[in-house]
């Protein structure tokens, strides 16, 4: 076993390629599991498993599935929305079709589709880039809305085009979807599916595959020299997007809404997930993290914080006031910090890891 040495720090190859390599980081990583599974459960009401936890996590979700494409891969997408929203539906037609399986596996499944037509929509990406490049997701965008409302097969002919999630249960008659769900139950089904394919991205990055899209997105003819096939990287790309992002639309509907029109898949929905991706950090999956709780949080805490200071505002200029600071801070980060909270995240660990002792 060969070790290397750098001052006070000793490490050798195989705990550099951990997921976790720092003891501090592993500590961190199951203290936030054990908080989160155990904890939470325990101590939240219904309020904060339904309307913030849970949508919480399934936007981190939809947030890593675009960092996957943008921030790894270098691939810019305004497509977000319309991928959440094909899986959404496909979820929608598996449960009619197959009203007995587990609804866990058919929100996985529904996934497999919206990689497809993530393929399909990444084709272009073979030979335009940038801002072409985005306006081309920006049309499968807007293709898939026109798709949600007009084809009337993708929700049986409801005029309204809506959706709505059955109710569905898990062993033991625990209710998972519907009017009736269990929202602890629902939380736990939902951390355990982002946990999982958390760490499935994870890996997956530090592999060939994700060292394929990091070589793409930094220069792309030079990984191509090198023999990183274009065509492979980056449809490999799309595909992994689309599907995170598929299984987060499905969930979205299934799991946190219950029913939903083709509007909440908007172009809206596209640009909130661009930027949590922004705030927190391209190309950082912690930085997914920050970014979504960020972006959903501040809403709610600036509706219950600025009464409890002898200031109301309205409801409707919350809106408009979360608007600007995210506009505000977007701005500082692209010119301050493009790499986002998770840089801020990272630089306070290292100041944490030699304290009380100053750097050399």
């Amino acid at each position: 076993m060969f070790y290397r040495e750098a001052g006070q720090f000793k490490s050798s190859y195989a705990t550099d390629q951990a997921i976790f390599p720092l003891l501090q980081d592993r500590i961190g990583f199951f203290t936030i599991l054990a908080i989160a599974f155990i904890a939470v459960p325990l101590l939240a009401d219904d309020f904060i498993l339904d309307a913030i936890a849970i949508p919480f996590l399934i936007l981190t979700l939809a947030t890593i599935g675009l960092n996957v494409l943008t921030g790894y891969a270098g691939q810019l997408s305004l497509g977000t929305g319309g991928f959440m929203g094909v899986g959404a539906y496909a979820c929608y037609k598996l449960t009619t079709a197959f009203p007995d399986v587990n609804i866990i596996l058919l929100i996985l499944l529904s996934g497999v589709f919206s990689a497809g037509v993530g393929l399909v929509f990444g084709l272009p990406s073979l030979r335009i880039k940038g801002l072409y490049l985005v306006v081309t997701t920006l049309a499968a965008q807007f293709f898939l809305e026109w798709c949600f409302i007009r084809i009337g097969w993708l929700y049986n002919y409801n005029v309204s085009g809506a959706i709505d999630s059955p109710e569905r249960s898990l062993a033991g008659g625990l209710v998972l979807t519907g009017p009736n769900a269990d929202s602890v139950t629902r939380y736990l089904v939902v951390l355990a599916i982002v946990a999982v394919m958390t760490l499935l991205v994870k890996n997956l990055i530090r592999g060939r595959i994700g060292r394929s899209w990091m070589m793409i997105r930094d220069m792309d003819i030079a990984a191509e020299l090198m023999g990183v096939r274009p065509l492979v990287a980056k449809l490999s790309a799309f595909a992994v997007s689309s599907y995170i992002c598929g299984v987060a639309g499905a969930m979205f509907v299934f799991f946190y809404l219950g029913s939903v029109e083709p509007s909440a898949f908007s172009i809206t929905l596209s640009f909130q997930i661009l930027f949590m991706v922004i705030i927190g950090g391209l190309g950082s999956l912690i930085g997914c993290y920050f970014g979504a709780a960020f972006i959903w949080i501040l809403p709610i805490f600036l509706r219950n914080a600025l009464p409890a200071i002898g200031i109301d505002i309205g409801a409707e200029n919350i809106v408009h006031l979360t608007s600007m600071i995210v506009g505000v801070l977007i701005i500082l980060f692209l010119i301050l910090e493009p790499h986002g909270l998770a840089r801020l995240w990272q630089l306070g660990k290292e100041k944490l890891r030699v304290w009380p002792f100053p750097y050399a």
